[in-house]
């Protein structure tokens, strides 16, 4: 069973990308926030951006366990949050970043290679009787490839929770010039 929405229906999550100014302790408000209000997070992701400065967040949130805009008004209520984006699923770009360890015998091993191969997937460490893969590209590609790879049995699996952007517009492009503006 698939977590992430069907493009062509109702999102069962809300994507927020959440600029804050990095400093300690950022993430620890942030996360204990939900924590307080029961807000379940479905995956979080925290970097520093382009600018030192500052951190962008990206928290999906269940549609279910909590109001939008309760979310959003809380937010705010913290001092370091500076800007705070909703993504909608249909119009942004989302990845992820999965690794994992498969039980799989040595006469076995070329299946999981291939099927690595086949999602453009690669090979991190082969051993006696496993070996490790890793795997970048949407929460939909990640969610069919451990779903094949559950077939061969996973020992062990890390993803790093999603992060996104507004898909670009295509009737505004710009190019940056050589000084880093946009024409």
């Amino acid at each position: 069973m698939s977590m992430t929405p069907n493009t062509t229906s109702m999102p069962s999550h809300h994507i927020l990308s959440v600029l804050v100014q990095n400093r300690a302790g950022v993430l620890a408000r942030v996360s204990s926030l939900f924590a307080r209000r029961g807000y379940n997070i479905f995956s979080l992701a925290v970097a520093p951006t382009e600018d030192p400065d500052f951190s962008r967040i990206t928290i999906v949130v269940d549609v279910e366990s909590a109001p939008l805009e309760q979310i959003v008004k809380q937010l705010f209520k913290l001092i370091d949050v500076v800007k705070i984006s909703e993504l909608d699923p249909r119009r942004s770009v989302e990845r992820e970043l999965m690794m994992a360890t498969v039980r799989v015998a040595s006469e076995d091993r070329g299946q999981v290679v291939e099927l690595a191969n086949i999602f453009e997937g690669k090979i991190l460490a082969v051993g006696t009787e496993a070996i490790t893969v890793s795997l970048e590209g949407s929460p939909d590609k990640l969610d069919d490839f451990e779903e094949l790879l559950r077939g061969y049995g996973i020992v062990e699996l890390q993803r790093t929770g999603r992060v996104a952007l507004p898909k670009l517009d295509k009737e505004a492009r710009t190019r940056p010039h050589k000084n880093g503006k946009a024409s």
